[in-house]
């Protein structure tokens, strides 16, 4: 079986990158995932001042318009790029919020679903056909999770 996720305010709403949870990464405090995502396509570019305004907005919903608006020079290598800005970003998330990071490793062995219609990369798509990363990256997060309090516990 399955565990969908898409909505903040339905179940496992947490696993979606618009969930209120902060995130501190080089020192820079970002409200939610979406925001450093959507910032950090601007990385190295002439936009790059607009970084600052994506963290500032006040939801992830205006990041995330703001980062795919497409008068916006994104950077060049942002197709290789933005499989680790995300894991960063979730990473980070996960491993600083325990009251999520219980969510996450209660899923057990379950496959997680970003049941998003739209997006056929991060997730599944309208017709399910999507390659489902931010799933497949919630489940590394996950492994990686369970690792490391396995190493504390026996340490």
């Amino acid at each position: 079986m399955a565990i969908y996720f898409y909505k903040v305010d339905q179940p496992y709403g947490c696993f979606s990158n618009f969930s209120p949870h902060e995130v501190i990464i080089d020192g820079k405090k970002w409200p939610t995932v979406e925001h450093y995502y959507q910032a950090h396509k601007l990385l190295g570019t002439p936009d790059e001042e607009l970084m600052e305004v994506i963290r500032r907005v006040a939801t992830p919903e205006q990041a995330a318009g703001m980062g795919r608006d497409n008068a916006r020079i994104v950077r060049s290598d942002w197709n290789t790029a933005k499989k680790q800005v995300m894991w960063r970003g979730v990473w980070t998330k996960f491993s600083t919020h325990k009251d999520i990071q219980t969510v996450l490793l209660n899923t057990g062995e379950e496959r997680l679903v970003e049941n998003s219609p739209r997006d056929y990369y991060w997730g599944r798509g309208k017709d399910g056909t999507g390659q489902n990363e931010l799933g497949k990256m919630l489940m590394r997060v996950r492994d990686y999770l369970r690792q490391q309090l396995s190493q504390t516990q026996s340490n």
